[in-house]
């Protein structure tokens, strides 16, 4: 009971110092990214976005991999073997030069054919997609070598760290937009803009792997090659790669769809959609930073019993989270989107919505996914889920080629992510017997009568006070109350309920 208690101290102080760096994040992310718009134009704002996101697609190989590196050292950390530590991190790193030359090798061949020869893109912007990719790429380049340190952090749970260099890194950025918005200085605002991105890049991913160093004792690289480790972490890596190219097509391969059906106008509205949403998913992405090393480690600890205990609560918590600020922009999107940016494409609107959706769906499943990973059984969980995932891409070039609107590739990512959720359920019931009825009754069921309850006042208002200030300030203050209160009364366990009641009586004590 008291290393429960010492772990749930260590997830709320962790995710404390993670809101810290996301606040000040959200704060600075409302104003740059008006300024980034109106800087870059529309235009040149949706060719950053799409080439960036054709990079990106070479990142599925590394994703599996780096989940592969978070995996193994969190788990050697539950076990406490400082040897087999220092082994997995050595080979990490090996694996991920070599990784890091395969990748170079072919965005310098399939990506630069692919963007010069199918993209949307005009032609007298085509030099400056280049100049975007092979900055994106030099980017992209550095961040593969930090993963195993990066990782490390996350395993050893020190998100101070990241906190204060995520603030750090939050300044730099906010420099350089200052820097392109506003200098007296003739240049092309796109290609400086990616180019300084870049250096700021380079300079946090050094900084993240010179505190490792000081740090880790794991953090300092022996030409160790170890076979055991390599065999574990590509066989893992190996089953993973399906999951990971499912989530990069998802998003980074529709978005190419629709820049082919749409040119880069949608692309800028898609980036403006996933801009919103990664604001307000940082609130519960947070939380699931914090919370999911203790999982894996409570996997590794044989603790079962906290372990499920921990996907539950997390589940129902990050959707919990992520609804109290989701659902006044759900409500007033037309209406901040003006206040923010004045002008934004046609169909951002309904993308913002539809993609706060899809993450509201997604977000049931982040723990099941943690767990599903701690257990290194992947191969017929990621041919089956994998498999489903895989469907967003071909169903939405359905969509789009019989001439849906581009708001149809959404939708289909709505419908597969509900599917994907069931099949996550089916495999850990099978794997390490966790009670599908029980998940679907205590969270899914609950998660669905907190929303439906949270949405009949805010529903009211809209339906009877017209646009405006005033019904924005009146959906935002009602939306918040309605929903807290669903998850205060409906949401939370009577101990949950009692564990708020005795925190909130203290900080009022603490304070008066």
């Amino acid at each position: 009971m008291t290393s429960q208690s010492e772990n749930t101290k260590r997830i709320a102080k962790n995710t404390l110092m993670l809101y810290v760096r996301m606040l000040f994040g959200m704060l600075v992310s409302l104003y740059t990214s008006r300024v980034v718009l109106q800087a870059l134009g529309v235009e040149d704002y949706g060719i950053y976005n799409v080439v960036g996101g054709v990079v990106a697609m070479f990142s599925m190989i590394s994703s599996s991999l780096s989940s592969s590196v978070s995996r193994f050292l969190t788990f050697e950390l539950g076990r406490g073997n400082v040897q087999r530590l220092i082994k997995v991190f050595s080979t990490s790193l090996c694996i991920h030069f070599v990784l890091a030359g395969v990748i170079l090798l072919l965005a310098e061949s399939i990506g630069v054919w692919f963007l010069n020869n199918y993209m949307t893109i005009p032609a007298n912007r085509l030099c400056a997609a280049n100049w975007v990719f092979q900055a994106s790429l030099l980017a992209f380049m550095f961040g593969l070598f930090s993963v195993p340190y990066n990782a490390s952090i996350v395993a050893h749970e020190k998100m101070t760290a990241f906190a204060y260099i995520g603030i750090l890194d939050i300044v730099l950025r906010l420099c350089v937009i200052l820097f392109v918005a506003y200098s007296p200085f003739l240049f092309d605002r796109l290609i400086v803009y990616s180019l300084l991105l870049v250096i700021v890049g380079v300079s946090m991913q050094m900084i993240y792997c010179s505190y490792c160093q000081r740090h880790f004792e794991e953090c300092h690289f022996q030409l160790n090659f170890d076979r055991e480790s390599w065999k574990a972490m590509s066989t893992f890596a190996g089953w993973n790669f399906i999951g990971c190219t499912a989530s990069l097509l998802k998003d980074q391969g529709v978005n190419v769809l629709l820049n082919l059906f749409g040119g880069p106008l949608i692309n800028a509205a898609r980036g403006i959609a996933n801009s919103v949403n990664t604001l307000l998913s940082s609130f519960s992405a947070n939380f699931m930073t914090a919370l999911n090393p203790q999982i894996t480690k409570s996997y590794a600890a044989r603790d079962y019993d906290y372990m499920f205990s921990l996907v539950e609560r997390g589940s129902r918590f990050s959707y919990y989270i992520l609804l109290i600020f989701a659902l006044p922009v759900l409500f007033e999107t037309d209406f901040i989107l003006t206040l923010w940016l004045k002008n934004y494409p046609e169909h951002t609107v309904n993308f913002v919505r539809l993609i706060l959706l899809i993450t509201l769906c997604d977000i049931l499943s982040n723990t099941l996914i943690n767990l599903q990973l701690a257990t290194g059984k992947l191969r017929n969980y990621q041919l089956a889920v994998g498999g489903m995932l895989l469907m967003n891409f071909p169903l939405s070039y359905l969509c789009l080629k019989k001439g849906f609107p581009p708001e149809s590739v959404l939708i289909v990512a709505i419908g597969v992510a509900v599917c994907c959720l069931f099949l996550r359920l089916f495999f850990l019931r099978k794997m390490v017997g966790l009670s599908v009825r029980h998940y679907l009754l205590s969270v899914c069921g609950n998660v669905l009568i907190v929303t439906i309850m949270a949405l009949i006042f805010p529903t009211i208002i809209a339906l009877q006070v017209s646009d405006g200030l005033l019904r924005f300030f009146l959906i935002c203050i009602v939306s918040v109350v309605s929903t807290m209160f669903s998850i205060y009364r409906i949401g939370c366990t009577s101990t949950e309920r009692n564990f708020i009641r005795d925190k909130m009586f203290s900080v009022i004590r603490k304070i008066f």
